[in-house]
C-alpha cells in the first residue's frame, strides 16, 4: 500500500520568528502537529475522532535550513507506516520559492480510546483513507 499525501501551504508570520530572524525550531513542531491534525480531520469521520484519538511517543526533527519572515512554505506529510497501536507519520517541511526542505519531521503516535484513555489496535477503518492500493 502506498500513502497518500496531504500538504498545504502557510505564510511565515511575525509571531514564527525568533531573535536569530529566523522561524524558532518550536513554530516547526507546531506545524508537524498541525498538519498531523490536519490530514487526520480530513480523512476521517466525526464519530471516529470523538472515539479514538492519537499521542505522541515521540518526535525526531532534522533542521536543514532556516526559513524567514514572509517565506511561503509547504507542510507535506503522509503516514509512513503503522503496526499494532503504533503509527510513524513523516512530514517536510518544505520552501515553496525553491522547493527546498527546510525540516523532515518523524513522529511516533500511539491510537488510544478516548473514553479510557487505553491504546487500541489501529484497523482498516482508520488506515485505509491514507493508503491506495
Amino acid at each position: 500500500m502506498t500513502p497518500i499525501p496531504f500538504q498545504y501551504e502557510i505564510e511565515v508570520q511575525p509571531e514564527h520568528i525568533d531573535d536569530l530572524k529566523h522561524v524558532n525550531n518550536v513554530t516547526y513542531l507546531q506545524w508537524v502537529q498541525d498538519v498531523g491534525e490536519k490530514h487526520w480531520n480530513l480523512k476521517t469521520s466525526e464519530e471516529l475522532r470523538e472515539r479514538v484519538g492519537w499521542v505522541v511517543l515521540n518526535h525526531f526533527i532534522e533542521y536543514k535550513s532556516p526559513a524567514y519572515l514572509n517565506d511561503k512554505i509547504i507542510l507535506k506529510t503522509w503516514i509512513e507506516s503503522h503496526q499494532g497501536v503504533k503509527s510513524e507519520r513523516r512530514v517536510e517541511i518544505i520552501r515553496k520559492e525553491d522547493n527546498k526542505i527546510l525540516a523532515q519531521a518523524k513522529t511516533l503516535w500511539c491510537l488510544i480510546e478516548k473514553q479510557n484513555h487505553r491504546p487500541t489496535r489501529i484497523t482498516p477503518e482508520i488506515t485505509d483513507p491514507f493508503f491506495e492500493d
